[in-house]
């Protein structure tokens, strides 16, 4: 099993020796109850677990490019995804069906090959003794349950999960036992909007202890909490979820505005940037 970095080591730095490695798919399973896509609702997510490839180690907030074998040249691209476990043996993503590519994913079965490529991108910072946030807007749960497994010190941590789907399609069995944490589910304009004000509130008081605030989610989300972060001046940190094709920075389709000098590319710049470093 790899080891994460030691917090002290912990911080927005690419990993040093990332791999490209065929593994195996050890299962996939859909998590929560069963969903009527006919009926319009939002497609399933899903758990897939992996033989764990070759590393040496990783770091929350990093992730993985995914491209089966059984592909062929269709899709072309790789997918990225956030490193939601990876201990045990076991490499875990948590994904939704949202487009071609993961559509074509969840009719992977147990025994299949899988190209992988990482731990890629830079990671959330680790500081003990440090009041630590971690704000995850439905998906974005994914790679807090990696940081929350392997931070030193649970009470230095509390989690806000904000959702659209039902509570049981989140695989919070995975966050560890002991985990101070707020799921609050947002189905109406008014839900959303108490939401946003429970956010604010939160992070002003993480700014006037002095703490440090994680967030990972859609753009929307990552959006009103950047903005939080700049008025209230908390020290926070944004992974963000552009679409990506290479995955290493050379194709630039995934670059994100600076606040000052030339775009950067989020997936060897970041995923995971300070808030003051970009603009959303």
């Amino acid at each position: 099993m790899p080891d994460p970095v030691s917090p002290e080591e912990a911080s927005s730095k690419p990993p040093l020796h990332p791999t490209c490695e065929e593994t195996t798919v050890v299962s996939l399973t859909p998590v929560g109850p069963s969903i009527d896509i006919a009926a319009g609702a939002d497609k399933p997510l899903w758990l897939l677990d992996l033989v764990l490839p070759n590393w040496g180690r990783w770091r929350p907030g990093q992730f993985v490019m995914l491209r089966p074998a059984a592909w062929g040249l269709d899709p072309l691209w790789a997918r990225p995804f956030s490193i939601c476990m990876a201990e045990a043996g076991v490499l875990r993503v948590f994904f939704q069906d949202v487009g071609r590519g993961t559509a074509a994913l969840t009719r992977i079965r147990p025994g299949e090959r899988v190209v992988v490529w990482g731990p890629l991108g830079t990671s959330f910072a680790i500081r003990p003794q440090t009041p630590t946030l971690l704000l995850a807007g439905g998906m974005g749960l994914a790679p807090f349950i990696g940081y929350a497994r392997v931070h030193p010190d649970l009470t230095d941590l509390h989690l806000i999960l904000g959702h659209r789907q039902d509570q049981a399609c989140y695989p919070l069995n995975l966050l560890p036992e002991g985990l101070s944490k707020e799921i609050m589910r947002q189905q109406s304009e008014e839900e959303l909007q108490a939401f946003v004000e429970h956010l604010e509130r939160k992070v002003l008081d993480y700014a006037v202890r002095d703490g440090l605030v994680l967030a990972c989610g859609p753009h929307p989300f990552l959006r009103a909490v950047h903005g939080l972060a700049l008025r209230h001046g908390v020290k926070t940190q944004l992974s963000l979820e552009n679409r990506m094709a290479c995955g290493v920075g050379a194709c630039l389709g995934c670059v994100t505005e600076a606040a000052q000098g030339p775009p950067v590319r989020v997936c060897n710049q970041g995923p995971v940037f300070w808030a003051t470093d970009i603009k959303l």
